[in-house]
C-alpha cells in the first residue's frame, strides 16, 4: 500500500464538500438534493464511480464549478468519492440534505479552507482515509476572539 495526497484544487474562499456513496445514482441524487434545498444554487458536483467503466459522473448549474468538480475528482480517483464546489451558498446550508441521501455514506469535510485528501493506493485501487482541513490549530480563543466570532455570525446572518 502506498500513503499520498492530494490537494484539492479552488479558488481561495470557494466552499465544497467531499463525501463517499456507495451507488451509481448519487449524480442524480446529491444534484436533486441540492436544487431542491437552495432554490437557484450554483454549484457542480463529481462522483468517483469504482466499478465497471471507473468513470467521473458529473452534474451542476455552473458549467465552470462542474469542470473543477471533475478535475478535482479525476486526481482523487478514489472509488465511490463525491466532491460538490458551490457559489453563493454555504455547506451549512445542504449539508443535511446531502447526508439524508441514502447512499451517502460519509462526509468527509464541508470547508472552504485549502485541504489535502490522505488516499492509500492498493493494486485494487484507491481510498481516502481522511483529510487535513486547513491549518494547524494556533491556540485557545480570547474574549476578544469570542466577540469577533459572535459578530461575524450575525453579519453572515447565522445568528441574531
Amino acid at each position: 500500500m502506498e500513503l499520498k495526497t492530494v490537494r484539492i484544487e479552488k479558488p481561495e474562499e470557494m466552499n465544497f464538500i467531499l463525501g463517499q456513496s456507495h451507488f451509481i445514482k448519487t449524480v442524480e441524487d446529491l444534484y436533486e438534493a441540492i436544487v431542491g434545498t437552495v432554490p437557484g444554487a450554483q454549484f457542480g458536483l463529481a462522483f468517483c464511480e469504482s466499478s465497471g467503466p471507473a468513470l467521473v459522473r458529473a452534474a451542476g448549474t455552473d458549467d465552470e464549478l462542474v469542470e473543477l468538480a471533475k478535475k478535482n475528482a479525476l486526481a482523487l480517483a478514489a472509488g465511490h468519492s463525491f466532491i460538490i464546489f458551490m457559489r453563493n451558498f454555504y455547506p451549512i446550508n445542504v449539508l443535511n440534505a446531502i447526508k439524508m441521501v441514502p447512499e451517502v455514506c460519509r462526509i468527509f469535510c464541508a470547508t472552504a479552507n485549502p485541504v489535502e485528501v490522505i488516499i492509500a493506493e492498493t493494486e485494487q485501487g484507491r481510498g481516502i482515509l481522511g483529510v487535513i482541513d486547513g491549518v494547524k490549530t494556533k491556540g485557545v480563543e480570547t474574549e476578544e476572539d469570542v466577540a469577533w466570532r459572535k459578530n461575524l455570525l450575525r453579519q453572515i446572518g447565522y445568528k441574531m
